[in-house]
């Protein structure tokens, strides 16, 4: 039997496997929310797997993406288009974080559609040198409110199944 069998096995797994798919670009809550109820767990259980997942990498995103980018670019110089590029796609999505500020970036966080969300929120809070002690409740906020939007969506694609 392998780890990740066990791990299946388990509601504990499940809660861990979940929380881990939340913390993954992309995917985060919007896909681990669903997987979770998939695996066993409840909506709820599930919901407090991807929040948790969710908002582990936002304050290590918000306080160190800059010098990774940085280090990455002296150390790895073919990586710096993609290194521009995600710099770009955070100045573009952060015309509206600009105009409502810390409001702003909650509600963009809290859409969820692709490009938007924790880790997305998180390199504008970076790139526009939003203060840690206001970004992280921001976006923490912004990923629960996205969070009962997906669980919402979730219980009713389960009841229709």
């Amino acid at each position: 039997m392998s780890i990740f069998d066990s791990l299946l096995s388990t509601e504990w797994g499940a809660f861990v496997i979940t929380l881990a798919v939340a913390m993954v670009p992309v995917l985060e809550l919007r896909g681990a929310i669903p997987l979770g109820v998939a695996l066993g767990l409840s909506p709820w259980e599930s919901f407090c797997a991807a929040v948790i997942g969710n908002s582990i990498p936002v304050p290590f995103i918000v306080l160190f993406v800059r010098k990774v980018f940085a280090w990455l670019r002296r150390h790895f110089p073919r990586l710096d288009g993609t290194i521009t590029r995600l710099e770009e796609k955070a100045h573009l999505k952060s015309k509206q974080v600009t105009k409502y500020k810390y409001w702003g970036l909650m509600i963009f966080v809290a859409i969820p559609l692709p490009g938007t969300g924790a880790w997305t929120g998180s390199l504008i809070a970076a790139v526009l040198d939003m203060s840690i002690a206001k970004s992280f409740p921001t976006i923490v906020a912004g990923v629960v409110i996205a969070g009962v939007l997906i669980m919402c969506l979730t219980g009713m694609v389960t009841l229709m199944v």
